[in-house]
């Protein structure tokens, strides 16, 4: 596939994204060169209810055909993991007193992905039989989550299924400066190597 595959009309990268995630090469972690089976759906951030609609009938679609989704939305998870640390309430009451640099502190603090975020996804990956794991609401829980540090802390965990990241920004790899995850298609600073891009995976 072609470098602009990812900015296909919506229904075009659909079908693309069921070929390739339904396809035995992919299931396998085919071709990949003994790399983590991380896959990024780069996406335009204004695209973001086209792509959750799209995402939805992709799990759908894909449950049809007898794979299974694990789908954890990064927001969801981070909400569940304060109230299950009986802090929700707390921030909901004490926001507007709270500098956002502390805010910004005590939620990096409580859903720190080595020590919280990710043990919390290896707990639902344990209690689930799937077959991909799909990772969304990545641009909610910026900047207090990075997408890079869940990718760089979930490679030992996540490493016998497909993972696919649906991120709103782009992935740009070159030789010059390496690979980054350009949230937003603005923020330039989370360098991450080994993930795929999924539009440029061929079955």
């Amino acid at each position: 596939m072609t470098a602009d595959t990812s900015r296909l009309p919506v229904q075009d990268r659909f079908n693309h994204l069921f070929t390739i995630i339904s396809s035995q090469r992919f299931l396998n972690k085919q071709g990949l060169g003994n790399e983590v089976p991380f896959f990024i759906c780069p996406f335009k951030a204004a695209e973001a209810v086209e792509m959750e609609r799209l995402r939805q009938r992709l799990i759908n679609r894909l449950e049809q055909t007898g794979i299974q989704i694990l789908e954890i939305n990064l927001y969801d998870l981070a909400i569940a993991i304060l109230k299950e640390r009986g802090i929700w309430e707390q921030i909901l009451e004490e926001e507007n007193s709270y500098e956002k640099v502390q805010l910004k502190e005590l939620l990096q603090g409580v859903l720190d992905p080595e020590t919280h975020l990710v043990p919390a996804i290896a707990d639902k990956m344990a209690g689930t039989d799937f077959d991909v794991l799909f990772l969304s609401g990545v641009g909610e829980v910026f900047p207090y989550i990075r997408s890079h540090n869940v990718l760089n802390n979930l490679q030992s965990t996540a490493k016998e299924k497909p993972t696919v990241m649906f991120f709103p920004g782009d992935y740009t790899q070159s030789l010059e400066s390496g690979a980054s995850l350009d949230l937003f298609g603005r923020l330039h600073d989370d360098k991450y190597y080994r993930a795929f891009n999924i539009f440029h995976y061929e079955v």
